[in-house]
């Protein structure tokens, strides 16, 4: 299994790194639709949805949406001449943000309250959306972040976003392995510990470290970086325990199989869904 996750990752990641540096933003915007697609796919299993037909058709609508958001919001006009995020997408990231504070207390209290959405398609329906529609808006922000003056800014922090939440992958995973003994959220997801949790932040406070360190920050940047390291890599952890969840509920292992040793493109995504909105948000508000 082990085995099977390395290579996967192996081939991956010189392919997200490759999308999110060299596609064109028009391009990378339509992988990423086509990226949530599969995952609108993969969440149907979660809605009870047995038939291909009615997959289709949940796949269609979430397209659908992302698309009409595309329009209203153009990613090449989302960010000002004042540098400033249009009014529209700071609301809908804020609506991000709300939908994973709610999605924390579910986790919480689970398996109260769930009786209700659980028992009602359109709740999990619409869920998903919130935890799709805005991950595609938060990747189109970052990536189009100072997009006409240098093309390569807003794929720097993306690139800062998805070694935060890789870093704390890897730390959690071995931590866990070899020290984990109390579990985070037996509820939900038996497997993860504190240890592993606090072996992920830690780990990925260290990556941010010895980035800023090479890059020359100054003490403020540091203090906002580790800051918003450690709220990102908590987050994270938020974003895979809301899958969890999910698939207990409606008793499934992996959402997909699509990738081997990692499941499905929501086993692979789930930790990001949560973290891009927070992170552009954290942007937005903060700046480094």
């Amino acid at each position: 299994m082990l085995k099977q996750r390395i290579i996967t990752a192996v081939i991956l990641a010189p392919a997200a790194i490759s999308a999110i540096f060299y596609l064109p933003l028009p391009y990378f915007s339509a992988l990423l639709l086509a990226i949530l697609a599969i995952g609108a796919w993969e969440w149907g299993p979660l809605m009870g949805f047995v038939s291909n037909a009615k997959r289709l058709f949940f796949v269609g609508a979430t397209a659908g949406l992302i698309a009409l958001l595309w329009y209203i919001l153009p990613p090449q006009d989302l960010w000002r001449d004042d540098r400033q995020l249009a009014q529209v997408a700071v609301m809908l990231l804020w609506l991000a943000v709300l939908w994973w504070a709610l999605s924390a207390v579910l986790m919480f209290v689970y398996p109260k309250f769930s009786s209700f959405w659980s028992s009602h398609r359109s709740v999990r329906g619409i869920f998903g959306w919130l935890t799709l529609i805005p991950t595609w808006l938060a990747f189109v922000v970052i990536r189009s972040n100072d997009y006409p003056l240098d093309p390569y800014h807003g794929a720097q922090l993306l690139m800062f976003l998805f070694l935060m939440v890789w870093s704390a992958d890897i730390g959690a995973y071995f931590v866990g392995k070899s020290m984990g003994k109390h579990k985070l959220m037996p509820n939900v997801s038996p497997g993860k510990t504190i240890e592993g949790f606090v072996g992920g932040v830690v780990c990925a406070c260290i990556l941010t470290a010895a980035l800023g360190f090479n890059l020359g920050w100054s003490g403020e940047q540091f203090t906002i970086a580790l800051a918003v390291t450690i709220l990102i890599t908590t987050i994270s952890v938020l974003g895979d325990l809301n899958e969890s969840m999910f698939k207990r509920q409606a008793g499934v292992k992996d959402s997909g199989s699509i990738l081997p040793g990692h499941g499905g493109i929501l086993d692979r995504i789930d930790s990001l869904t949560a973290t891009a909105p927070i992170f552009a948000l954290c942007y937005v508000l903060l700046g480094w």
